[in-house]
């Protein structure tokens, strides 16, 4: 684990992983496990559930000082832009594929912090 950091309306989560798991594995496993964690520990007062999907982007590792301080300063980042226009500009970015009526279902595209 490098980092964890969450929003209001996202986490992000900075791990180092075997290349060998799936990262569909390794993402529920974390949903499943820190769901569980939370339930046990009432942190939420009504049902908590995490999205379906996710994003995951890998890293070199010449950048993990980067990513690190990027994911620190998430509350900066949001003054800024919202979370929904920077994932966005991250898919876009890297020429990912994504039909947005399945993204954000949730989100107010207006929503910044």
């Amino acid at each position: 684990m490098i980092a964890v950091k969450c929003m209001p309306d996202h986490v992000h989560i900075f791990i180092g992983y075997n290349l060998d798991q799936k990262i569909p594995d390794l993402v529920k496993v974390i949903k499943t496990t820190s769901t569980k964690w939370i339930k046990e520990n009432y942190f939420c007062s009504n049902s908590f559930s995490w999205q379906r999907g996710y994003g995951a982007f890998t890293h070199v590792r010449s950048t993990i000082n980067n990513v690190y301080q990027y994911i620190m300063n998430q509350e900066l980042h949001h003054k800024k832009r919202s979370f929904k226009d920077e994932f966005l500009s991250f898919l876009n970015k890297n020429d990912s594929k994504y039909d947005e009526k399945y993204l954000f279902d949730f989100i107010d595209s207006t929503n910044t912090f």
